[in-house]
């Protein structure tokens, strides 16, 4: 084993250890953000035992630039796959907030015939009179949603925010039969 890691492919080696404990370092963070108690340990006890190899392995080859350069394009390449492989899990719920100047209604129906939860309520901005609409979805539908207010609004004002709670609501409810 010793032979394969100080060998010429060892910097191949340790660059994809690298990138599999950096991406799993980067999931298991965001999932930690969003209260994923049962997936964070699992996780981080692949990563850790991963590094120990990786880390071990390019510190008993300092002498080689190749290994210990390996070791760093490895991180960054990391960073980049968990950003990507996190985002491709879209785990968690977001909040969208859409304001309306003229079609706040439509927007609304259009989400609700969509099957989401959708709260209105009036409001006042600084060129008058204003619909807002809030709704809680998964976060992988986040651009649906988006696409729908364009289609009806396309000068509506829209945010997106990650909830750190939710309790109860529409989404939580036992479903009707």
């Amino acid at each position: 084993m010793v032979e394969l890691f100080a060998g010429p492919f060892g910097p191949f080696i340790i660059f994809g250890l690298r990138i599999v404990d950096v991406t799993l370092a980067t999931v298991r963070m965001l999932l930690t953000m969003r209260d994923q108690r049962t997936l964070v340990p699992i996780i981080g006890f692949f990563e850790s035992l991963i590094w120990v190899v990786a880390v071990g392995t390019a510190i008993q080859n300092l002498h080689s630039v190749w290994h210990v350069l390996g070791y760093a394009a490895g991180f960054g390449a990391g960073n980049l796959v968990g950003l990507w492989a996190e985002g491709r899990l879209a785990v968690g719920l977001a909040t969208v907030r859409i304001i309306s100047r003229h079609r706040g209604e439509d927007v609304a129906d259009a989400l609700r015939d969509l099957g989401h939860g959708v709260t209105e309520f009036s409001g006042y901005g600084r060129e008058g009179r204003v619909e807002v609409i809030e709704t809680v979805v998964k976060r992988r539908q986040i651009q649906k949603v988006m696409n729908e207010v364009e289609r009806w609004d396309s000068d509506a004002f829209i945010s997106v925010e990650e909830p750190r709670t939710i309790r109860r609501g529409w989404m939580f409810a036992p479903r009707r039969k």
